[in-house]
């Protein structure tokens, strides 16, 4: 009920007084969100921007470095509880991360994002999955427990390309380039180009 009436007003504000207006507005929006999101989270560092709309959920479970900035429509979903089963997530971001639009991460175990990290927009990072193949012809997916197969942990310096997908039990290196498109399902070493579903390494950066 919040958000449709504040995606109304936004839209009511953007014809009414114009785009300057609404890019004020806009402005206004962001801050009041980031400033309510920082004040709940678990650890804020210094320098934290969300473009609104974004949602977080879960705040207690989750850690932000330095120098964070995420544009529209992120969701950070630290799970603590569904389908009456309790979960104990924590999701860690390191300092200089950058998010782009319509990304998602979601966690009911744990995930880590290191330092200077650059995520492209449609991103997804989940460390768990609806169900056990064992039941999946006998309840249906929303009624299914979550399941994780382990950690994500992203190392630093790694740029994450539109539209990766990371799955569980996963552990990206340092220094990786994630090609658009892929979908990362086991550990990839660090210094190294990666692409396709799944992804595979390409070539190895030359160290310096």
């Amino acid at each position: 009920m919040k958000r449709s009436l504040m995606r109304l007003l936004t839209s009511l504000v953007s014809r009414v007084v114009g785009v300057r207006a609404f890019h004020a507005w806009s402005f206004l929006l962001s801050e009041i969100y980031t400033q309510a999101v920082i004040g709940k989270i678990a650890r804020a560092g210094d320098n934290i921007k969300f473009k609104y709309p974004s949602q977080v959920k879960g705040l207690g479970f989750i850690e932000i470095g330095d120098n964070f900035s995420a544009l529209e429509r992120l969701r950070l979903d630290a799970v603590s509880s569904y389908n009456e089963s309790s979960y104990y997530p924590r999701i860690i971001i390191g300092n200089n991360v950058s998010f782009n639009q319509d990304c998602h991460v979601a966690c009911i175990s744990r995930i880590v994002i290191g330092d200077n990290v650059l995520v492209g927009s449609k991103v997804f990072i989940s460390d768990h999955y609806h169900g056990d193949p064992k039941e999946f012809s006998l309840v249906p997916p929303a009624l299914r427990k979550l399941y994780s197969k382990g950690d994500i942990e992203i190392g630093c310096n790694v740029w994450i390309g539109e539209g990766v997908a990371i799955l569980s039990g996963v552990k990206i290196g340092e220094n990786v380039i994630i090609g658009a498109n892929s979908v990362v399902t086991r550990d990839l070493p660090s210094n190294c180009v990666v692409a396709g579903a799944p992804a595979k390494i390409l070539y190895t950066l030359a160290e310096e």
